[in-house]
C-alpha cells in the first residue's frame, strides 16, 4: 500500500478516516472522523440487549458472557453481521449479574497482570474447571472485533484495517501489555494500529473542544496534571505548555512525565462498598467466588446510583447465598448516600497532607477475582508521590515548587469515577489544601465516557497538521540487566527517554557474544523518573527505587540466518550489538545486530507467560567498552539472577572436573567421597550458590551414563543431582535442565536398592516445583500404587521409601484438587509415619510455591483440615503450626481464603504457642511469604542467591 511520510510517523495515504477506540476496563467507545472533513463523530454500537434484540448504544460494556450449552437458540444470539457463541456488551452485563461464573470482566486489568499467563484460558477467574473459559487476550480481541464489525457496517465498502486506527491504553501499560493489545487488534482484523496513552487522549479531546485554550504567547508556562481514574487503573500524567523554541507566537505541548502502574480504580471501590455492606449486615465475606462476584457487581450498581444521581438517598445491595440461613437465600442490604460517601471518599480520596506519599509494601491490596490491586488505595497519596518524583521536570518547566511539591497550573480529570461530583470536589479540595487553600483551576471535559475515544481521533488528525500536537516522545527510558565489571547487577540504557516515533538508537560500544542455536534472554526495565541517560549508560536500579519497573523479559533464539556467510555458519558464536527502534506506531522493538557485514538481526520478543522464563543465560564479562561481552544460553554456565549470569569461577570449573572424574572412574571410593571432595574446594554444601549448584548439575548430567556403574555411583549421583537442581526453577536454563531430566525418569532406577529408591524420590521431590502438570502427573502415577495399595503391585522391581514418596506427593502442587484432597487424608492418616504435618501445609496451602492458583484445595476442605490441626498439641505435633499457618494464609482472594473466624482461631493459637511473627502475619493480612518461610514450605534449604520468580 502506498504511504506518505508525515512528521512523527508513517500515515497510510489510502486511509479516508481516523478511528479512535477506547478499549476500557468497564466499557469501550469508538469515535471516527473523515479526514477530508475532520469533524469528530461519536458512534453508537449495535449490540444484543436481550436475547434476539439488537439496539444501538453509545458504549459497549466490556463484558463477555459464555453461555451454557443449549442456553440460547442461534437466532437469539445473531448480530447484524454474524451469529456469535459469546455474548459481548449490554446483554453480557445483564446475564452476568445472574450467572457471574460465566461472566468475563476486567479483562484489561488481566492483560496488564504479569503474574498470570495472559494468553491462557483463565477467565472467568472463578469459573469451575469444567466450564468454558477464555484468555484475557481473547476477551480484548473480542471487544475489538465487535467494534470493527460495527464500524464497517456503518461504513459500507470500507475496511477498518485500511483506516488510521488509534487504540488507547493506560499510560502505565508496560511494553508487554502494549504488545498484547496490538496483537489483539491484529487478531480482530484492525491491522496495524497506533497506541495512545489515555490521559493524552483525554487532553487531545479538551484541545479539540477548546481550540483557543492556550493562545500563542501565553504569559507563563503551564503545568497540567491529568488524573485518569478508570475501572481498573489510575493514570497520572504531567503536560507542559510552552512557547515553541524560536517561535514565540506558537504554543507547544509536551508530555513530560507519566506515573507508574497503579491497579486502582472503580473496581476497587465496588469491592470496598461490598465489604462495607457485609459488615453492616453482620455477614461474613462469602467463600464462594461466584457469590462474591455477584455481590461486587451489585455494589457497583449501588455506587453508580448513589454517586451519580443527585437525588438518590439510598440504594440496595443484594447478597444471594447458597444454602445460607437467610430466607430465600437472599438478603437486601440498604446503603445510605452518606455511608457510600464515607466509604468511598475517606477510603479512596482521604484528606491527606502534602507530605503524605503512597508507600510501596510487600502486601497486596484488596484482591477481588484474583487481581492484585495496589496496597494503598488513597489516590491523593499516589498523586503526591508522583508530583514529588518529578520535581526536576516541573522545575525545568518553571512550575511553582512548594517545599519539594510542584504545583500544577491546571487540572484535568478523566474516567468514569469522576461522574460523581462528590469525588471531584473532594480531590480538588485536597489539592487546594496542599498549596495554601488556592484551588487549581479545573479544565472542562466533553464527556467522561467518550472523551478518550474522541481524543484518539483528534490525535490522528493532529499528526496530519489538523490541530495541536502533544510532543515529548517516549515517557520512559528502557534498560536491560547486565553485570558490571565487579560482578554487580546494573542496568544498561538501550532506549533513552524522549525517543520519537520512527527513531532508532544503538549501543555500539557494548558488544555481546551469542551462542547460535540456543535461546537468550534479557531482563528489561522501564524507568519513569526524570533523569535522561544516553544509550549505553549504566546505572544501579536499586538507587532509583520504584522509578525502575521490571518488564516481561525479552527472549529470542539465535540461528544462523539464510544467506549468512560461510564463516558465520561454521562458527558456534556471533558478535552482536543492541539496537532499539520506536516504530511509527509507537511500539518499542529491540534487536540484536551482528557486527559482521552484511548485518543480520534478531528481534527480542516479550515473553508473555505465567512466570518468568528461565531459558536464558546472559553473561556479562568484566570488560571495557569495545571488549566483547559474552551472552550465552549454554547450560554449562548459569546464574541465580534471570537477568544476567556470571562467568564460572575457577573453583566452579575445577569442581565440574571433580564431578566428571568421580563418576567416570569405576572405583566406588571417588563416588562415595564426592561431597567431601567438593566441600574442600567450594565450602560447606549448604553455602553453594545457585550458580555453583547449576554448574555442578551440568557436570552431573554429562556424567549420567556413568551412574549405572554401581549402586554407590547411582546413589551419590542422585544425591548431587537433586541437590544442585533444587527447587527446579529460579535460575536461567532450568527449563532445559528439566527437559534433560526426562530421559533420567524414562530410564528409571538402574540399581533398585532401598537406599537408592529413597534418594530417587528425594531427587524428584526437590525439583518437582519446576515441573509442569504433565510431568507431575507422571510422578504421581509412579507412587500411587505404592501409597494406595489396591490390587496387585505394578510389574517390575518393588518400590521402597513410603515416607519419601509421601513427601514427593506433597510437592506435586499441580495435581488436581480431587487428588490433593486424597493426599491430605493420607497425610493425616500416616502423620506418625511421616513424622511431620508439613505435607498437610504443602498440599493445602493457599499460596503455592510455584504453580498456578487454579490447583488450590477449596476453602471448605481447608477449614476441615484446620479443625483437625487445631485439635492437635502443637508442641508435640511437629510441623502442625506451620501447616496451619500455610492452610490459613490470607491472600485477599475470596476464592482461596478460609473464613475469617477460622483464621482468627489459627491466629490465636499461633500466638499462644509462640509461633514466628511472620507466620501470624501470613494469616492476618495479605503479605508476601518470607524467605525463611518459603524454604520451610519447600521442605529443604534453597541455594543462596536463588531468585524465586
Amino acid at each position: 500500500m502506498p504511504t506518505q511520510r508525515k512528521a512523527g510517523g508513517t500515515i497510510t495515504s489510502q486511509a479516508q478516516h481516523v478511528v479512535g477506540i477506547d478499549l476500557g476496563t468497564t466499557h469501550c467507545a469508538i469515535s471516527t472522523a473523515r479526514i477530508a472533513q475532520p469533524s469528530v463523530h461519536r458512534m453508537k454500537v449495535p449490540q444484543l440487549v436481550a436475547p434476539g434484540e439488537i439496539a444501538e448504544r453509545g458504549l459497549l460494556p466490556s463484558f463477555t458472557y459464555l453461555p451454557a450449552k443449549g442456553e440460547f437458540a442461534a437466532r437469539d444470539l445473531t448480530l447484524p453481521w454474524s451469529e456469535t457463541s459469546r455474548i459481548v456488551g449490554e446483554l453480557a452485563r445483564r446475564l452476568g449479574a445472574k450467572a457471574p461464573d460465566r461472566l468475563v470482566l476486567s479483562a484489561k486489568s488481566w492483560v496488564c497482570h504479569g503474574g498470570v499467563n495472559r494468553r491462557a484460558p483463565i477467565l472467568p477467574w472463578n469459573a469451575p474447571h469444567e466450564e468454558d473459559q477464555i484468555s484475557p487476550f481473547e476477551a480484548q480481541a473480542g471487544y475489538l472485533s465487535h467494534l470493527r464489525h460495527a464500524w464497517e457496517m456503518s461504513h459500507p465498502g470500507s475496511r477498518l484495517a485500511e483506516q488510521d486506527v488509534v487504540v488507547t491504553v493506560p499510560a502505565s501499560f508496560d511494553e508487554g501489555a502494549r504488545e498484547l493489545t496490538t496483537e489483539a487488534a491484529k487478531d480482530a482484523g484492525l491491522g496495524e494500529v497506533r497506541l495512545l496513552e489515555e490521559p493524552q487522549a483525554a487532553f487531545y479531546d479538551y484541545l479539540g473542544e477548546h481550540s483557543d485554550a492556550f493562545p500563542p504567547g501565553s504569559d507563563s508556562p503551564k503545568l497540567i496534571l491529568v488524573v485518569d481514574v478508570g475501572g481498573g487503573t489510575t493514570d497520572l500524567t504531567l503536560l507542559h505548555v510552552k512557547a515553541a523554541a524560536g517561535e514565540a507566537d506558537v504554543s507547544k505541548i509536551e508530555r513530560i512525565a507519566v506515573g507508574g502502574h497503579l491497579m486502582l480504580g472503580g473496581d476497587n471501590m465496588d469491592a470496598a462498598l461490598a465489604i462495607y455492606a457485609l459488615e453492616k449486615a453482620k455477614l461474613e465475606r462469602p467463600q464462594d467466588a461466584t457469590i462474591w462476584s455477584a455481590l461486587v457487581q451489585s455494589a457497583g450498581r449501588a455506587k453508580e446510583h448513589l454517586l451519580g444521581v443527585p437525588t438518590a438517598t439510598e440504594a440496595v445491595i443484594s447478597y444471594t447465598g447458597r444454602g445460607s440461613r437467610l430466607i430465600g437465600n437472599t438478603c437486601s442490604i440498604t446503603i445510605r448516600r452518606e455511608e457510600a460517601h464515607r466509604v468511598l471518599l475517606d477510603g479512596f480520596l482521604p484528606a491527606s497532607g502534602p507530605t503524605e506519599v503512597a508507600q510501596k509494601t510487600s502486601r497486596v491490596g484488596l484482591t477481588t477475582l484474583g487481581l492484585p490491586y495496589t496496597s494503598d488505595a488513597a489516590i491523593p497519596r499516589h498523586i503526591c508521590a508522583f508530583l514529588r518524583r518529578h520535581v526536576d521536570a516541573a522545575t525545568d518547566a518553571k512550575a511553582q515548587i512548594f517545599d519539594g511539591l510542584p504545583r500544577p497550573d491546571l487540572l484535568l480529570l478523566n474516567g468514569g469515577v469522576f461522574k460523581a461530583q462528590a469525588l471531584v470536589e473532594r480531590l480538588t479540595n485536597v489539592l487546594a489544601r496542599w498549596y495554601g487553600g488556592e484551588a487549581i483551576p479545573l479544565l472542562d471535559h466533553s464527556s467522561l465516557d467518550t472523551a478518550v475515544a474522541s481524543g484518539a481521533v483528534r490525535s490522528g488528525l493532529a499528526r496530519r497538521g489538523l490541530g495541536e500536537r502533544i510532543g515529548g516522545g517516549t515517557a520512559r527510558a528502557y534498560y536491560i540487566g547486565v553485570q558490571s565489571k565487579c560482578g554487580m547487577s546494573t542496568a544498561l540504557c538501550v532506549a533513552p527517554r524522549g525517543m520519537q516515533d520512527g527513531a532508532s538508537v544503538s549501543v555500539p560500544d557494548r558488544v555481546f557474544k551469542l551462542v547460535l542455536g540456543r535461546p537468550v534472554s534479557f531482563q528489561l526495565y522501564a524507568y519513569t523518573g526524570d533523569r535522561t541517560d544516553a544509550s549505553g549508560t549504566t546505572v544501579d536500579p536499586e538507587v532509583h527505587g520504584d522509578a525502575f519497573e521490571s518488564l516481561p523479559p525479552l527472549a529470542t533464539l539465535i540461528r544462523a540466518q539464510t544467506g549468512a556467510t560461510t564463516a558465520t555458519q561454521d562458527r558456534d558464536t556471533v558478535h552482536v550489538t543492541l539496537r532499539a527502534t520506536l516504530t511509527d506506531t509507537g511500539a518499542l522493538e529491540l534487536y540484536l545486530v551482528t557486527l559482521e557485514l552484511p548485518p543480520a538481526r534478531w528481534r527480542l520478543d516479550f515473553t508473555m507467560r505465567s512466570r518468568e522464563p528461565v531459558v536464558p543465560d546472559l553473561e556479562r564479562a568484566a570488560s571495557s567498552p569495545g571488549t566483547p561481552t559474552h551472552v550465552s544460553a549454554h547450560p554449562h554456565s548459569v546464574s541465580a539472577d534471570p537477568s544476567s549470569a556470571q562467568p564460572l569461577s575457577s573453583a566452579d570449573t575445577n569442581a565440574q572436573r571433580t564431578v566428571q572424574h568421580a563418576f567416570a572412574e569405576r572405583s566406588n571410593g571417588l563416588a562415595t567421597a564426592i561431597r567431601r571432595d567438593l566441600e574442600k574446594t567450594l565450602g560447606a554444601r549448604g553455602m553453594w550458590s545457585a550458580t555453583t549448584c547449576r554448574a555442578l548439575w551440568d557436570a552431573c548430567i554429562r556424567a549420567r551414563e556413568h551412574r549405572g556403574q554401581s549402586e554407590v555411583h547411582e546413589l551419590n549421583w542422585l544425591r548431587l543431582c537433586g541437590w544442585c537442581l533444587r527447587p527446579g526453577f529460579g535460575a536461567p536454563g532450568d527449563e532445559d535442565r528439566l527437559l534433560a531430566m526426562d530421559s533420567v525418569h524414562c530410564q528409571g532406577l538402574l540399581h533398585p536398592s532401598k537406599a537408592n529408591w529413597a534418594e530417587w524420590w528425594i531427587l524428584w521431590r526437590r525439583v518437582a516445583a519446576g515441573l509442569d502438570a504433565a510431568r507431575q502427573q507422571r510422578l504421581f502415577a509412579d507412587i500411587q500404587p505404592w501409597l494406595w495399595k489396591r490390587g496387585p503391585p505394578p510389574a517390575g522391581p518393588h518400590a521402597h521409601g513410603a515416607v519419601e514418596m509421601m513427601q514427593l506427593l506433597a510437592a506435586l502442587e499441580r495435581l488436581d484438587e480431587t487428588t490433593k484432597c486424597r493426599a491430605g487424608e493420607l497425610f493425616f492418616e500416616r502423620a506418625k509415619k511421616i513424622g511431620s504435618y508439613w505435607p498437610v501445609g504443602r498440599v493445602g496451602a493457599r499460596q503455592l510455591l510455584h504453580a498456578q492458583t487454579g490447583d488450590i484445595v477449596r476453602p471448605g476442605i481447608a477449614e476441615d483440615w484446620l479443625a483437625r490441626l487445631l485439635a492437635l498439641d502443637w508442641n508435640a505435633a511437629e510441623g502442625a503450626a506451620f501447616a496451619a499457618a500455610s492452610v490459613a494464609t490470607l491472600t485477599g482472594d475470596v476464592a482461596r481464603d478460609v473464613a475469617a473466624p477460622v483464621r482468627s482461631r489459627v491466629t490465636e493459637r499461633l500466638r499462644q504457642t509462640g509461633a514466628a511473627a511472620t507466620w501470624i502475619d501470613m494469616v492476618i493480612r495479605p503479605s508476601g511469604r518470607s524467605d525463611a518461610d518459603t524454604k520451610r514450605m519447600f521442605g529443604d534449604s534453597l541455594p543462596p542467591g536463588l531468585r524465586l520468580t
